[in-house]
């Protein structure tokens, strides 16, 4: 008997080892341990140890009336602000940085330091004989002359939440839903509107996922008057969200339309005329959908109220109004002392309207009645000239194969338009140039020569051009140009020595077709730094869908593209590539998967891969992971349920998982108005919960519980399906924490856990610390 045990036991032992071997993953490809030492190389990727390993990379551009540019510029003990002159092609440190550092240290009784100096931009004073910046939300003004250094004096502190006129002379504000302005000078304050109240307050900065204090306006270039609007959101749904704490949670509530409501933010526009007094004057025009022909809020990030535009002298205001689904576009102007409105021209899409690239890029002409109107009409960005009186077209300004971007300069008397544009010159398309044209169409100039790149910056007099150009694995170079595209001079070459000696490479940039077999597609791939090519790697592909950009992002030169490096230190490859439905390319291109949200770009990613496989038998696409974050969140759970047999793996940060959850002017531009029939609506091809029994592989989803740009109940709606359908799954709640956690401490280790985990099928250094400047 005890022979016999002893046998059995011994041949299910060896059975149960041998079973193991076969079966595990990880073995056919050899064992893949992944140790500490591994994740401190990866940490050691990431943007926080490579940033400063750049140098003579400029930061903190700030052009001066003159001409003249100062910026930050990094090098090997430091940073310093250079001021430099292209009228003499000179350049020399902005102020003596010694002893402004000492004057600092002196007021503040600190101890900095000239090669550190606690600020990141500074203003001249008028006479450039003083320098004033913030540090730690107090205003400090240093003398040039001694060096004595002062905290600013307010009699009350700057408010972050006003809007500045042209002459720096007054300030608007919202108080109990109306506007004020104050007077800079003496501090005065004057109540300008009077019937606002909760829900249909002026210059309200909400769009449902994004919401501040600072008001929406646009002054005009005299500040006598100002362009707003009274925003309409009686009725609207709101959203909720609670606290997590000891004890009574707090409830915070806004309003939040949603795809299909009956009611969304409307807004009626108003002129407020500021001379002799006050008076608010109402457009003649019926209230318009909250919705502008570049983003999905009214308001630019500084506040700016989009789409809308002064005449040189103030006395006309034309803006363009966007239908709620975002297919129509109309111009009209306004008469600001009568509110007497006239129409101009039209526009229709049969998907979204979109008036340019990263700005919006329609210009009225007052002096000469036209318009420039930047159109996608024919399936590329063009700009064409109006009759302004007349509404009806001239001419075509600019055509072709390829695209304008966007306007960034209007030369009125030599009738000569500045603008950036992509797909013209050979090569890569996402590859951004500044060009000139003058508004006849004719004389089409390429100003930023050599393929990378350029990022542009004009100076305020219009006489000068800033171009820093670079691409994903050649550092920035940064020089000065006049108009005509002639260089002036050099400021900087970025020194990436430092970089290499640390062990950084670049990705690789790529080209492959997209899933109709005919589409070029680009993208970077990261391979470790100890790569080895008899080795098998797993896949891991980052994505940010779109459709209002993509996945790669620009591409200049990055020390760090988050983490994509880093976790490729763990044995992965990385890849990230921009899929048709994203922008940047043909109209065609971007609406690819209008209506149809769920595609997010998936089969193209899918494409890519395979493709990249084919040709490096390193790549093992039996082990495929995919991460990303909001859009990306939602795309990637869609990717790991829509086709369960190539992705393995999935890590998913906020995603918006189910467009009826998310922002109205989101969905309702990508995916069109909310139509129901039957049991079904036109919004089902992209609800990932719909998909939740086809779960095969491992999947974490993570969310901040007071996440108001994603609500949470997004990925709530995906886990109440997996529990539904019985799947297993693994889910991180941030409390408290908004829509950005995706890159924090925790979430980092968890990722790379996960597919080191699940895919590498080796267990992680437990509960790895990064270091104290990884945030």
């Amino acid at each position: 008997m005890i022979t016999n045990y002893t046998s059995m036991h011994f041949i299910k032992y060896v059975f149960t080892a041998f079973s193991f071997f076969l079966i595990t993953p990880g073995n056919v490809a050899g064992q893949e341990q992944v140790t500490t030492e591994d994740y401190a190389r990866a940490e050691s990727m990431l943007g926080a140890n490579t940033g400063a390993l750049v140098h003579n990379l400029i930061t903190g551009t700030q052009w001066i009336e003159d001409g003249r540019l100062v910026y930050r510029n990094s090098y090997s003990e430091g940073t310093e602000f250079i001021l430099a002159d292209p009228q003499t092609g000179s350049k020399d440190r902005a102020f003596d940085h010694v002893r402004l550092a000492e004057g600092l240290s002196a007021e503040i009784d600190g101890d900095y330091k000239a090669t550190n100096l606690p600020f990141q931009n500074f203003e001249f004073s008028d006479d450039e004989k003083s320098i004033t910046f913030t540090l730690r939300d107090t205003s400090y003004t240093c003398s040039l002359d001694d060096y004595n250094c002062n905290q600013k004096s307010n009699e009350e502190p700057e408010n972050w939440d006003e809007s500045l006129s042209p002459d720096g002379k007054k300030a608007a504000f919202i108080k109990d839903y109306n506007l004020w302005m104050r007077d800079v000078e003496s501090g005065d304050s004057t109540q300008l509107t009077f019937d606002g109240e909760e829900n249909f307050g002026y210059a309200t900065n909400n769009a449902g996922w994004t919401k501040r204090n600072s008001p929406v306006l646009l002054w005009s270039p005299d500040s006598d008057r100002i362009a707003t609007f009274q925003h309409d959101s009686r009725g609207t749904g709101e959203m909720y969200l609670v606290s997590t704490e000891v004890g009574h949670s707090e409830l915070e509530k806004w309003k939040y339309p949603l795809p299909g409501d009956s009611l969304i933010f409307r807004i009626e526009r108003v002129v407020i005329n500021l001379e002799p007094e006050p008076e608010v004057v109402r457009l003649q025009v019926e209230p318009d959908a909250h919705r502008s022909t570049i983003t999905d809020h009214i308001a630019g990030w500084g506040g700016n109220f989009l789409d809308v535009e002064w005449s040189e002298d103030g006395e006309q205001l034309a803006f363009v109004s966007v239908s709620r689904d975002h297919k129509n576009a109309h111009l009209q102007i306004a008469n600001p002392e009568t509110g007497d409105v006239r129409s101009v021209l039209e526009e229709h899409q049969d998907t979204y309207f979109e008036s340019g690239y990263d700005n919006i890029s329609w210009r009225v002409l007052h002096d000469t009645e036209e318009v420039i109107w930047f159109s996608e009409r024919d399936n590329w960005g063009h700009l064409y000239m109006y009759d302004l009186n007349l509404g009806e077209l001239k001419y075509r300004i600019t055509e072709g194969d390829w695209r304008v971007l966007d306007i960034v300069k209007l030369d009125r008397e030599n009738r000569k338009i500045y603008f950036t544009g992509s797909a013209i010159e050979e090569g890569n398309p996402y590859y951004h140039y500044l060009y000139s044209i003058d508004m006849n169409g004719e004389n089409l100039t390429l100003l930023t020569p050599g393929r990378a790149n350029h990022s542009i910056q004009i100076s305020d007099t219009g006489d000068y051009l800033l171009d820093i150009y670079s691409t994903p694995d050649t550092p920035p170079i940064s020089v000065l140009r006049n108009l005509e595209g002639e260089e002036i001079m050099k400021l900087e070459e970025a020194d990436i020595s430092a970089l290499e000696e640390h062990g950084w490479q670049p990705p690789t940039e790529f080209q492959v077709k997209a899933r109709d077999g005919e589409t070029d597609l680009f993208g970077l791939m990261y391979k470790p730094t100890n790569f080895d090519e008899s080795k098998s790697y797993p896949v891991l592909n980052y994505l940010y869908p779109g459709p209002q950009s993509g996945s790669v992002g620009s591409r200049s030169f990055r020390a760090a593209r988050s983490d994509k490096q880093a976790i490729a230190e763990l044995g992965f490859i990385v890849v990230e590539v921009d899929a048709m439905g994203t922008p940047g390319r043909s109209k065609s291109f971007h609406d690819f998967y209008y209506g149809n949200m769920g595609d997010n770009g998936i089969p193209d990613q899918i494409a890519t891969i395979e493709q990249l496989a084919e040709e490096n038998k390193w790549m093992d696409i039996d082990r495929v992971g995919i991460w990303g974050h909001s859009g990306g969140g939602f795309a990637s759970t869609r990717a790991i349920l829509a086709y369960p047999d190539f992705y393995k793996v999935a890590v998913s940060g906020a995603g918006n998982h189910d467009n009826r959850n998310y922002a109205d002017a989101w969905g309702e531009k990508w995916q069109g108005l909310l139509e129901e029939e039957d049991d079904s609506t036109n919004y089902d091809n992209q609800a990932n919960q719909l998909l939740a029994e086809n779960l095969k592989g491992k999947l974490l989803l993570a969310h901040g519980t007071l996440d108001g740009n994603v609500p949470p109940y997004n990925t709530y709606l995906v886990v109440n399906a997996l529990i539904e359908a019985n799947k297993d799954f693994d889910l991180i709640m941030f409390p408290n924490q908004r829509h950005g956690f995706g890159n924090s401490r925790y979430m980092l280790r968890n990722r790379w856990d996960y597919f080191v985990r699940h895919l590498k099928n080796t267990e992680p250094p437990k509960e790895y610390e990064f270091g104290d400047n990884i945030r």
